[in-house]
């Protein structure tokens, strides 16, 4: 693993969320795929253009936008995961993306090539910064004059019932988390669109805009959503702080599991979810 100032968020990404997101691709991919959607709509990748993708993980944006910038263009995918990296490489290979080059670095601090890049995206990859207006001042030296940032982070868990519920249900059975920043790194570091707007500020971005979409997490059916929530975010982060049992654990994922049963439909699991999709320039 490379030297990065976020040495906890780069154990976590190598040792435990890596590996489990790997383990669970498809799943993953296929429940976050209208958010991928939505990020390249707003961020209209043109042929021809040089994109960075922050936080690539599997390639699941890279490859799209690689196609998108055809011919002419390239996606350079940065993750501090290598086992993400590893399947990306494989997902690049089985879709002949060879326009896609992979970095395994800290964003925060990893020396991209000045005054290079046409677009910044990311989705979900940004909101782990030990230093966030450290992170984005470093990347805007990455974008050429003009260049433009497109990102999408999540809003509050009040807005994402496939958090809400679970989280709700985990502090009835192992109690509510010690008091933290709000603000600390995790998946929900950006929810105030305030403090985001002012970051990108900071970092010397111009023409900023943060504003909400609302989307459908798709799911294969509430079991297996409700395990999905029993590993990943809020939920799973309120297990951990408590050293919840087995036998909580087990609890919690199967009265989440009834939880999510109503909002089954003839084709699986739909979830409604808020993203903030953040657009800026470099002036």
């Amino acid at each position: 693993m490379p030297d990065t100032t976020n040495t906890e968020m780069g154990r976590y990404w190598n040792e435990v969320a890596g590996p489990r997101w790997v383990g669970r691709a498809g799943l993953q991919e296929a429940r976050n795929i209208e958010v991928a959607h939505l990020l390249q709509q707003a961020a209209a990748p043109q042929p021809g253009e040089r994109v960075l993708d922050i936080g690539c993980g599997t390639g699941a944006t890279a490859i799209p936008f690689a196609a998108a910038v055809a011919p002419g263009g390239h996606v350079t995918g940065v993750d501090i995961s290598e086992p993400m990296l590893t399947q990306a490489r494989q997902n690049i290979e089985a879709a002949g993306a060879a326009n896609v080059t992979l970095v395994q670095a800290d964003a925060q601090v990893h020396r991209f090539p000045p005054d290079s890049f046409d677009l910044l995206i990311s989705r979900f990859g940004v909101m782990f910064f030990a230093d966030p207006v450290a992170a984005f001042t470093n990347l805007y030296a990455g974008l050429r004059n003009g260049g433009r940032l497109c990102m999408a982070v999540w809003a509050s868990m009040a807005d994402n019932v496939h958090w809400r519920i679970p989280f709700e249900i985990a502090v009835k059975h192992v109690g509510a988390p010690a008091p933290v920043d709000p603000r600390e790194p995790g998946p929900m570091a950006f929810r105030d669109p305030t403090y985001l707007r002012a970051i990108l500020e900071q970092a010397g971005f111009a023409d900023i805009d943060v504003a909400p979409r609302g989307f459908k997490i798709t799911g294969k059916n509430a079991r297996s959503e409700a395990e999905h929530a029993a590993m990943f975010g809020p939920p799973w982060r309120l297990m951990e702080e408590k050293q919840a049992t087995e036998a909580a654990r087990q609890a919690i994922i199967a009265e989440t599991e009834a939880a999510f049963a109503p909002y089954m439909t003839a084709d699986g699991l739909s979830l409604p979810g808020t993203i903030l999709i953040a657009e800026a320039k470099r002036a």
